[in-house]
């Protein structure tokens, strides 16, 4: 790998961090070995003005993992929570009932409303960052991406060792696009990194680059050859605006919005 090619490497791991990094929670069945997943928070942008932006905060997943997890253990992250709290699992019962499932994704969302009042009732607040709307990649950048693999990054919380630790990892792989015209991770992934966001630096020109999210994981496929469809963000938001606004969106002011 040339310099350049480790300078921009590791620009990109260190910008996934700052973005991202407070936006992903593993869960698990729980009390059993499986199935794994990985969710994160997503602030989809439903209307912006000069004064606020109007915000709806989802997590999102992949389908397979979360439906068959009815009793779901969450890993509570220090980092993600204000002030830390004393437990550091949260238990979910009806847990693969709360979701919407996309028709034909195998993606599913939820509402981030009940984990906003398990933390209200414990005497906490989320520090989670959701990834945001503007670090999303549109359908002109997606298009981008051919059959030539271009390096990626999942952001996941793989099972690590015996005692299954789901620590947050970047798993380093790549994108392509298939004779489908679907965009693929072609590498073998960890357990657990199903449903984990998938990100890229997508070159500008002028020797210049831009983070991207450009989707979300899915199991790997049925072909034996460990390949994981991506699903992207432009087809998931086209979803979402079938769904309606599950609740009263939250408006962010220009003043309340994070740095970086």
């Amino acid at each position: 790998m040339s310099s350049q090619a480790t300078d921009l490497h590791r620009a990109t791991i260190d910008a996934i961090l700052s973005y991202a990094g407070r936006a992903t929670l593993p869960f698990q069945r729980a009390h059993a070995s499986g199935p794994y997943g990985t969710m994160f928070w997503f602030n989809e942008l439903l209307e912006s003005t000069e004064d606020a932006d109007t915000v709806r905060q989802l997590l999102v997943t992949a389908s397979e993992p979360a439906r068959l997890v009815e009793l779901a253990e969450v890993t509570l992250r220090p980092e993600l929570c204000d002030p830390a709290p004393s437990a550091e699992k949260l238990l979910i019962r009806g847990f693969a009932g709360g979701w919407a499932h996309l028709d034909g994704l195998g993606v599913a969302v939820q509402s981030t409303a009940g984990l906003h009042a398990y933390a209200a009732r414990k005497g906490w607040t989320w520090a989670a960052d959701g990834i945001r709307d503007g670090l999303t990649a549109r359908a002109d950048d997606l298009a981008l991406i051919t059959a030539a693999p271009v390096t990626a990054y999942a952001l996941a919380h793989d099972v690590a060792g015996e005692d299954e630790d789901r620590d947050q990892a970047i798993v380093v792989g790549s994108l392509a696009r298939a004779a489908d015209g679907s965009i693929r991770w072609g590498t073998r992934l960890p357990e657990g990194c199903a449903g984990a966001p998938v990100f890229y630096s997508a070159p500008q020109g002028d020797d210049s680059f831009k983070l991207l999210c450009a989707g979300v994981l899915l199991p790997a496929d049925d072909h034996g050859f460990g390949h994981h469809a991506v699903v992207t963000l432009d087809r998931i938001r086209g979803a979402l605006a079938d769904l309606g606004p599950a609740e009263r969106p939250r408006r962010r002011r220009w003043w309340q919005r994070r740095s970086g």
